[in-house]
């Protein structure tokens, strides 16, 4: 059957015509099952045999999609054409051309699909560039370097004709024993927000649509368990885990997807109170909400919400997705058929196509001169990995990269013996997260090259023009190990100068690591014999500094104080390596601070610093649960100094701002940074707050005698919570602004009293200081 108007009457193809209206006109010639395929992804390319890349991927992999059946109603997206196997750029960037000529030949309305592609460390393909992982943006403490490196994700993902990119992860660390902290930002929702937020404003640059990740509660899960239920009250959603979503969606997300959880027994891929009585009634999103890979379908088979496929399916388009992720399952046949049959209102289906086919319409997709072409298609050889990819990426490694402790052995004379020992001192995979492609993907097919160049810690050190006299031993793997391998290294390191242990995770998924997706830990012990291998060390006597690649903060306490050194990588990405041999050395001063806190010998309490008065330290109970190494804690080799914190004059107006001013100088002969931070505490409350809580942070560089002077001005809507009433609120009454260089290092306390009658604030309020220099 064909379309017998003419192009002209086709208000849909013409571009000058109002979004709404294009995609009014549109809806009004589409068929039921045409509808429904806008609605749904395909995975082309996976298949049961090759490893996981997503929960339960096997049991929907089974058998692959007709594909000439598929796309003779159309399709809603493309899925992962680059991130399911190694795939040579310029050949993906040809597959995605001939897809979209087939999908466009085979419809009526020749309508192409989206792409779409995992991106959080990175555009997850064969080749491209593998940057620090989300804890090290959240190190950096500098919002402006991660919207550069967003900003080249996004470059890159657009040339190859991929239009939506999933992530950032804004889910706020709350048990370090969840495998997934990794991809988390911080322990503390204003870190969370700014750095969530960079990443989505770098990505939205380049046309690339950015999808918040995972809406909402995920990292809150029982225990520490992947997927487990999830019971928290209102003022914890509201206070810790939504902030950085609110951010976010106001630097211009476009797309958000669900959370796999059970929040308070409600699966949240079939709750409509917070998919849309929140996301779109308060908040007032207008953009796509894409289903959390197979989310739709686990709306049977693992909460037992729905009894059949079809149910799922109307479950969730009732909630408010739009978009069943990764393949066709639910909203294919089963959905079809039962709004044939009227089982299933057809209107649901056409207010998620509405907000699906205005996203195309923004993204020129239904234009008629749209090309299918990606821009690299005309280039011989596709560069994912350039030299400008790599600076960004040496330059978050540099600044990410904490100096927990030091008794100033570090930075290395040069020429000096080096003992080089450890699971991660000469493993590539040491630098990546579990969302990197050579760990996601690659380790499926272990006969391809990684495509990438990941120089070792161990490799580093060798070629460092320093000179040092290098020699290693393994030690032990990150898991198990052999006493003859501990007893080599002890000898290596009896007979060096200094010994570097570098110790800590492999990223994976699914019981493939110690950290990651699925990869969940019972305590917070280093894994596998490493602690045992650091003992040893140190019982040599010489001095030993630790390296932690690490996905999570680990209980070192009891090593800590005898370390002559202790830095910690969160997964720095592709040049961590030659980083990490940079601040070694002494060539780079290390300026990262802790976006999440270092436990103490309680290694089975899940803490963050956000605590309210119950949840710090208590003569009631026998467990302390004082960090060893606080949230924002950083050293450096030219500690910048303080010299004097002014402020205007109290009292504060509920309704009005505050202005602060820090003096800082740099004393030292090399160049410095310091990262201000300012932490609130309200004494007295309605309802039991965090003692203190981060409200404002940033990060200042100095030159060699530079003194700078740091202005902010924060408005009382910073420090609003949510009160007995269930609505956020600003009261009058004392408070105190902390003003230092950690959550423990506080160099000034500012007494400010708020007066003026109690507000009540809503998504609208001031979320973040502004900054002068």
């Amino acid at each position: 059957m064909t379309i017998q108007t003419r192009v002209s009457d086709e208000i849909w193809r013409d571009p000058a015509a109002a979004p709404a209206e294009r995609v009014r006109d549109l809806m009004a010639r589409m068929t039921v099952p045409e509808k429904i395929a806008q609605l749904y992804g395909v995975w082309v390319g996976v298949d049961a045999a090759a490893g996981n890349v997503a929960p339960h991927q096997h049991e929907f992999a089974a058998a692959p999609p007709d594909w000439e059946a598929l796309i003779s109603s159309g399709i809603g997206q493309l899925t992962r054409v680059f991130g399911t196997s190694p795939v040579a750029p310029e050949i993906g960037v040809r597959a995605v051309a001939r897809s979209q000529r087939q999908i466009m030949s085979a419809g009526r309305f020749g309508i192409p699909a989206m792409v779409h592609e995992e991106c959080l460390t990175g555009l997850a393909a064969w080749q491209a560039t593998a940057y620090p992982s989300p804890l090290c943006w959240g190190a950096t403490f500098n919002p402006e370097l991660v919207e550069r490196m967003a900003a080249r994700i996004g470059e890159s993902m657009r040339s190859l004709g991929v239009h939506q990119g999933l992530a950032p992860v804004l889910d706020v660390a709350r048990d370090m024993r969840w495998g997934r902290v990794e991809e988390t930002i911080a322990e503390d929702p204003y870190l969370v927000g700014v750095i969530g937020s960079a990443y989505v404003r770098g990505i939205e640059s380049t046309g690339v649509v950015a999808t918040l990740k995972h809406f909402v509660g995920y990292s809150a899960s029982r225990a520490g368990r992947n997927l487990a239920p999830v019971s928290i009250g209102r003022r914890e959603l509201a206070d810790v885990l939504l902030p950085p979503f609110e951010m976010a969606l106001r630097a211009g997300a476009r797309s958000v997807m669900n959370a796999y959880i059970d929040l308070d027994g409600v699966a949240v891929a079939g709750d409509p109170a917070i998919l849309t009585d929140l996301l779109r009634d308060t908040y007032g999103f207008t953009g796509t909400l894409v289903s959390d890979y197979f989310s739709v379908a686990f709306l049977q088979m693992l909460h037992g919400a729905a009894g059949t496929s079809a149910a799922a399916a109307e479950l969730a388009l009732a909630a408010g997705i739009d978009v069943e992720l990764p393949t066709v399952d639910c909203f294919g046949e089963p959905l079809t058929e039962a709004v044939e049959r009227g089982d299933v209102d057809v209107a649901l289906v056409d207010r998620a196509l509405e907000r699906v086919l205005t996203q195309k319409c923004e993204l020129g997709l239904l234009d008629q001169d749209w090309s299918p072409d990606p821009p690299a298609i005309s280039q011989e050889r596709v560069d994912l990995d350039d030299d400008e990819s790599r600076q960004v990426a040496r330059e978050l490694a540099w600044q990410s990269i904490v100096l927990l402790s030091n008794n100033a052995t570090l930075p290395l004379k040069p020429g000096r013996r080096i003992a080089v020992v450890g699971p991660r001192a000469h493993d590539p995979g040491a630098m990546l997260g579990c969302y990197s492609f050579p760990l996601h993907v690659g380790v499926h097919h272990p006969d391809v090259p990684v495509g990438i160049d990941i120089p070792t810690v161990l490799e580093a050190l060798r070629d460092d023009p320093a000179g040092y006299e290098v020699s290693y031993a393994l030690g032990c793997p990150v898991l198990d190990g052999e006493d003859e391998d501990i007893a080599k290294a002890v000898a290596l390191a009896e007979n060096a100068d200094v010994c570097v242990a570098v110790l800590g995770d492999k990223a994976g998924l699914f019981g493939g690591g110690t950290s990651g997706e699925g990869c969940d830990a019972k305590d917070l012990r280093l894994p596998g014999r490493q602690e045992e291998l650091l003992e040893a060390l140190l019982a040599t006597g010489t001095p030993v500094v630790l390296i932690l690649l690490v996905g999570r903060p680990y209980e070192i306490s009891r090593q800590s104080d005898r370390l002559a050194a202790i830095l910690c990588g969160f997964f720095p990405g592709e040049e961590g390596g030659p980083a990490l041999a940079d601040i070694l050395s002494g060539r780079v001063n290390p300026s990262g601070r802790l976006p999440v806190s270092f436990p103490g010998e309680s290694t089975n309490q899940p803490s963050t610093y956000l605590a309210a008065p119950l949840g710090q330290r208590s003569e009631v109970s026998t467990l302390d649960p004082t960090p060893v190494f606080p949230f924002g804690h950083g050293l450096s080799y030219a500690p910048v100094q303080w010299l004097e914190v002014k402020h205007s004059p109290s009292p504060w107006p509920t309704d009005g701002t505050c202005e602060l001013a820090v003096s800082l100088r740099n004393a030292s002969a090399i160049p410095a940074c310091e990262v201000v931070q300012v932490y609130l505490h309200d004494p007295v409350a309605e309802v039991a707050r965090p003692v203190q809580q981060l409200i404002a942070a940033r990060r200042v560089e100095l030159s060699p005698g530079e003194t700078v002077t740091l202005r902010m001005e924060l408005h009382a809507d910073l420090t609003s919570y949510t009160g007995r009433s269930g609505q956020r609120q600003v009261d009058p009454g004392d408070v105190e602004l902390r003003v230092g260089a950690s959550s423990a290092d506080i160099r000034e306390t500012v007494r400010m009293t708020l007066e003026g009658p109690r507000r009540q604030v809503g998504f609208d309020r001031v979320m973040a200081p502004d900054f002068h220099q």
